[in-house]
């Protein structure tokens, strides 16, 4: 382990022991606020501090050991513990360096995930609606609740774009690497020669954020129409001007909300989707800004990322941004995503852990 990691955990481990500490003052234990904030750094530094703990006696074992070869009649025994105290030194750094990558403050929150035909036509609405149907089985895999925010239907089903809201615990942190283009390569219904057309859809993935940075949006910048709601919905449907349309003048974003009946939840909810595009897009912005040369897994959900391909004459999903291919297109249509999605969590750490390896060289 390098030394400069080393020395970061010492920091760590000092500041456990000084929260430990702080948690068993009588005054800091009145203060209910400031208990739980302590409460939950301790949480966050115990695994930390145990296994940097475990490390360090697991080192002066290897040095007992290493010393032990000099002699004959110990230097078998000391061979086998080495390689046991080795092995098991590489799986407590391995530990300790996942609890040392940086987390997405984000990625425990709700999110919005929306999904827009592109190329493709009809087809493309369809796919929209296969996608739709997937995420939808994915979240009730998870026991997540799903709202529809907006939604606009295609001309022979599907959709020609819906925006939705996944409400659940760890929704963002899971689904936001789906973020860009998914294409799809299938025989449409109505294509009498059985010719392979290529499709494709767009899905962007945005935490929900706090309030508090709702109210940072001036309300200066924005124009906010009300028009009547159109689709389903019985006899309320098209009575009042309940639909409403938000644009962010500065960036030009468009958002509409006809899910509620009134018209001020219609809008609370295009303003907090309106948040998170703003925030979406400025993200998008210092990614760009920065040139990373190193991979970026999120998609910015512009057309031009290509996530995937759906290929369903042979029954395969490939992702392309860590060269994945399964075949097993109908169980992951049906909602059974975790085997496409766990790599790529995974590639991801992967990558945070080269940049954290490089940064401590």
């Amino acid at each position: 382990m390098k030394s400069s990691i080393i020395s970061k955990l010492d920091l760590l481990q000092e500041r456990h022991i000084e929260i430990e500490n702080m948690l068993g003052d009588p005054t800091i234990i009145t203060n209910q606020e400031r208990f739980c904030t302590l409460s939950r750094e301790y949480a966050q530094l115990n695994n930390i501090s145990q296994y940097f703990y475990q490390w360090r006696k697991n080192q002066e074992e290897i040095l007992t050991s290493e010393s032990m070869l000099n002699d004959h009649e110990m230097r078998e025994i000391a061979q086998e513990e080495l390689q046991n105290l080795r092995k098991a030194n590489q799986d407590l750094e391995k530990k300790i360096y996942m609890l040392l990558l940086p987390t997405d403050p984000h990625d425990e929150r709700n999110c919005y995930l929306e999904i827009r035909a592109g190329t493709g036509g009809n087809e493309a609405a369809i796919f929209a609606g296969d996608l739709f149907r997937m995420y939808s089985r994915y979240a009730e895999s998870q026991c997540w609740k799903i709202a529809v925010i907006s939604a606009h239907e295609g001309e022979v089903g599907g959709y020609k774009e819906i925006v939705t809201k996944i409400i659940g615990i760890g929704a963002y942190g899971r689904l936001k690497f789906e973020s860009g283009g998914h294409r799809v390569q299938r025989i449409p219904e109505t294509e009498s020669q059985g010719r392979v057309h290529t499709s494709s859809c767009t899905v962007a993935v945005m935490p929900e954020l706090p309030k508090l940075i709702l109210a940072a949006i001036n309300p200066d910048h924005l124009k906010i129409d009300t028009f009547r709601s159109s689709g389903a919905g019985g006899q309320h449907v098209n009575t009042t001007d309940s639909a409403i349309r938000i644009t962010h003048l500065p960036s030009g974003i468009v958002v509409e909300c006809q899910d509620e009946r009134s018209q001020h939840k219609n809008k609370a909810k295009a303003l907090s989707v309106l948040a998170s595009r703003i925030h979406e897009a400025e993200k998008t912005r210092c990614q760009q800004a920065e040139a990373s040369t190193r991979r970026n897994l999120l998609g910015s959900g512009d057309r031009s990322d290509r996530n995937r391909t759906y290929n369903f004459p042979q029954g395969r999903i490939t992702d392309h941004r860590i060269d994945l291919t399964i075949y097993r297109l109908n169980d992951i249509m049906e909602g059974k995503m975790d085997s496409l999605i766990a790599p790529i969590i995974q590639e991801h750490q992967a990558d945070q852990l080269a940049a954290l390896s490089e940064n401590n060289e």
